[in-house]
């Protein structure tokens, strides 16, 4: 019995094997070819997936794409637990904290409400809102694994990922000029920058651009903002458990509560006790963000241009305006 079951395992890692390690190349090219031109890895990795989808549809590298799309896309948003610390999170006053999270709330509501507006699923507004509103690319695959599944979710996903990722690197040039128009002192441009700048990257490269206390300031708002992928994750699981069949349209049941989840906050947990090791979390936080460029390879992979667009206009239009409401948001309660 249990050589049967080694034997199933054998046969199944044989099976994801070409599709993840083709994943996986398309992914490093991404990330080298980002490192030389100072380009956004994750909407490298999507377009060079997305241009690939017609050659590998119905290949024998399908069963690694889909792994690589669902299982190791989720896993590795739970290591994104590991970079979240809470004790240099409250090194920031408890006002900006509060404008932050306050931040993160309404944009969710807005885009709920706007997705009604505009006749689109509630699943659409749920998807832009919370991955304009706390971390762009890694919390839009996050919350995509709990939404219920239907026909369009992994174009609605590429979508939200390719228009987070240009507005964020947007944001991240023409913010510091804002901050410098409105006369923000170093710490306030931080603050804006790290609460309403949906990437990691960008908000570091945004709050640089200001001076060095800027940087330091932003990379802890934005880490309170990560901070909160979980939470809100989880509530959206429980409310559409509770709830979806009111909100949002489903081919199946919602999901229950995703065990990556537990994974972001044990490590979060353990990370800010100060358990884990240096060079594990470096080692963790290597894994989580290569496992996250793989796995938008991959969702490109699966996702044809023709099937982007088709969905991609109205949740482009989304995020353009959650975006601009959390920057404005964010400025006015500063």
């Amino acid at each position: 019995m249990i050589q049967l079951e080694y034997r199933r395992r054998f046969e199944y890692a044989t099976r994801i094997l070409p599709g993840l390690l083709l994943a996986g190349l398309v992914a490093g090219v991404a990330q080298f070819v980002g490192t030389q031109f100072t380009l956004p890895t994750m909407l490298l990795a999507l377009v060079f997936g997305l241009s690939l989808n017609r050659v590998l549809s119905m290949t024998r590298a399908q069963p690694g794409i889909v792994f690589s799309s669902k299982a190791l896309l989720r896993f590795s948003v739970g290591l994104l637990g590991v970079r979240v610390s809470y004790d240099l999170i409250l090194q920031v006053g408890t006002h900006y904290l509060l404008v932050a999270f306050a931040g993160v709330v309404c944009t969710i509501v807005v885009g709920l409400l706007l997705s009604k507006v505009m006749g689109l699923d509630r699943s659409i507004g749920i998807l832009t809102g919370g991955s304009v509103a706390i971390c762009g690319a890694s919390a839009a695959v996050a919350i995509s694994a709990v939404l219920p599944s239907r026909k369009t979710t992994e174009q609605e996903l590429a979508a939200a990922v390719f228009g987070v990722t240009i507005l964020s690197t947007i944001a991240m040039i023409v913010y510091p000029l804002i901050a410098s128009q409105l006369a923000f002192s170093d710490i306030e441009a931080g603050v804006f920058f790290g609460a309403a700048i949906h990437d990691v990257a960008q908000v570091v490269g945004a709050g640089l651009m200001v001076s060095d206390e800027a940087g330091t300031v932003a990379t802890l708002v934005k880490l309170f903002r990560v901070s909160l992928l979980a939470p809100v994750v989880l509530c959206i699981s429980l409310f559409l458990l509770r709830f979806g069949h009111q909100f949002v349209a489903t081919d199946q049941k919602s999901r229950l509560v995703p065990g990556f989840i537990l994974i972001f906050l044990c490590l979060a947990g353990l990370n800010t006790l100060q358990f884990i090791p240096p060079i594990l979390k470096d080692v963790l936080t290597s894994l989580s963000s290569w496992g996250l460029l793989i796995a938008i390879t991959a969702v490109g992979m699966k996702t044809s241009f023709q099937g982007l667009w088709s969905r991609g206009s109205g949740v482009l239009a989304l995020i353009l305006v959650e975006t601009i409401f959390i920057a404005l948001f964010v400025v006015f309660l500063m």
